[in-house]
């Protein structure tokens, strides 16, 4: 799995802090955004990470690319509905030679299962090749192709739905695969806005978890906000 961070808005914390701060100001964002000081953008971000009022993180977006993983991934991620997604299209792409595919760590531990797989994978990409060779096309011949067929997608959200990708997609209760993803995701986005992203991550690392009975029973390390 490879993931980049290809853009965010600039300086995000200084954009949402003008976002939030424009609903009580005399003047304009465009002034907000210059003058502010830095105490008073640390000031307003402190209210609304504290009060919950998050529209305000809705102004400030960061788009990833991320190759290699699954199609099993990318359909978990594009349930994420208040996010935009580019995704290579198996329709137009035909593929050709060797499988490119993620193989689960517990399939891959036992020889017969890994065995197993591998013959399924294999009889679902000779089948492809032989309908392509037929004159399929290839949005049709592609119904055949499996879930672990690797992929490659752009990703972008806001930062209010960046927060909620991670509190459910970083939990030890999520796959594994888009868990991966979460965590790479946050490690990259974290050095740009580190006070809005100092406790973002599964619930647990700001409370009680909210898996109940489900709990994995290992919390993230709590943090307390300033």
């Amino acid at each position: 799995m490879q993931v980049n961070l290809l853009y965010h808005t600039p300086n995000p914390e200084r954009a949402v802090a003008t976002a939030a701060r424009l609903c009580y100001a005399p003047v304009g964002a465009a002034e907000l955004m210059e003058n502010m000081t830095d105490e008073q953008v640390d000031k307003v971000l402190v209210t609304i990470m504290k009060s919950g009022h998050g529209s305000a993180l809705e102004h400030g977006s960061y788009t990833f690319a991320v190759d290699g993983v699954s199609r099993a991934l990318t359909h978990q991620l594009v349930r994420h509905r208040v996010a935009s997604f580019n995704q290579q299209s198996q329709r137009y792409v035909t593929y050709s030679g060797e499988p490119e595919i993620v193989t689960p760590d517990t399939v891959a531990t036992d020889e017969d299962t890994l065995a197993a797989f591998n013959t399924a994978i294999d009889v679902a990409y000779a089948t492809y090749a032989q309908l392509i060779e037929a004159g399929i096309p290839a949005e049709d011949a592609r119904y055949v192709l499996p879930n672990a067929c690797v992929s490659k997608i752009v990703i972008t959200m806001n930062i209010r739905e960046l927060l909620h990708f991670f509190e459910v997609r970083c939990c030890n209760r999520a796959q594994w695969e888009i868990r991966e993803l979460a965590r790479k995701m946050l490690a990259l986005v974290e050095p740009t806005a580190p006070y809005i992203f100092m406790d973002a991550g599964a619930a647990c690392r700001r409370g009680p978890c909210k898996e109940g009975k489900m709990t994995c029973g290992e919390p993230f390390e709590r943090v307390t906000r300033p």
